[in-house]
């Protein structure tokens, strides 16, 4: 009776473990940046804005959602109002960017892989401080190098920064903050 007890409670156990193991679902390839994408939160064509922008593509859903900043793109993720169904986040890579008024239309970067440089001096979309966000930490140092800010991943961007607080001028408008508190920047 104990073997076929022992095996039973095996058996079980293989099932739940394999019922708790997610499948891992490909992220779905970025949308080029057209005239078309309209930002979620300003509601104004991305392209009039200088600087990186981002997009996040929901499970389910076959269109991005547009952001005419890298860090609104971030920010909807810390959101607590916003869908948490999200299927990949992309954010412009300023690495191989023309320039800050022409960030590009197809260069995205996965966000949980990029660096970001926060509290630089360079403003994003909507004239507040910005995420800006490299493929690499040699292109976001030498960023930081000519504009100052700290280099952080996108686990570490602390809420404070993306989400609240006053910029340099004390003011930021309802809109993304500069408080930028003492985190784990890369400090190379």
């Amino acid at each position: 009776m104990r073997p076929l007890l022992a095996l039973a409670c095996a058996s079980a156990l293989t099932l739940l473990s394999a019922c708790s193991q997610q499948e891992e679902v490909a992220m779905p390839d970025a949308f080029a940046l057209n005239a078309e994408a309209i930002g979620r939160y300003c509601g104004m064509n991305v392209l009039e804005h200088d600087g990186p922008k981002g997009q996040i593509i929901l499970t389910r859903i076959i269109e991005p959602i547009w952001f005419s900043s890298a860090s609104d793109a971030v920010a909807f993720t810390m959101l607590p109002d916003e869908p948490k169904n999200i299927a990949a986040i992309y954010v412009s890579d300023m690495a191989v960017a023309t320039s800050w008024e022409q960030p590009g239309a197809d260069n995205w970067i996965d966000a949980k892989t990029a660096y970001f440089v926060l509290g630089s001096d360079r403003r994003g979309g909507m004239g507040t401080a910005e995420t800006v966000p490299f493929s690499t930490e040699e292109a976001a140092r030498a960023f930081a190098d000519a504009n100052g800010g700290e280099i952080m991943r996108f686990a570490d961007i602390p809420i404070e920064y993306v989400l609240g607080g006053p910029d340099e001028d004390g003011d930021n408008g309802g809109a993304v903050g500069a408080i930028l508190p003492a985190g784990p920047a890369i400090t190379h």
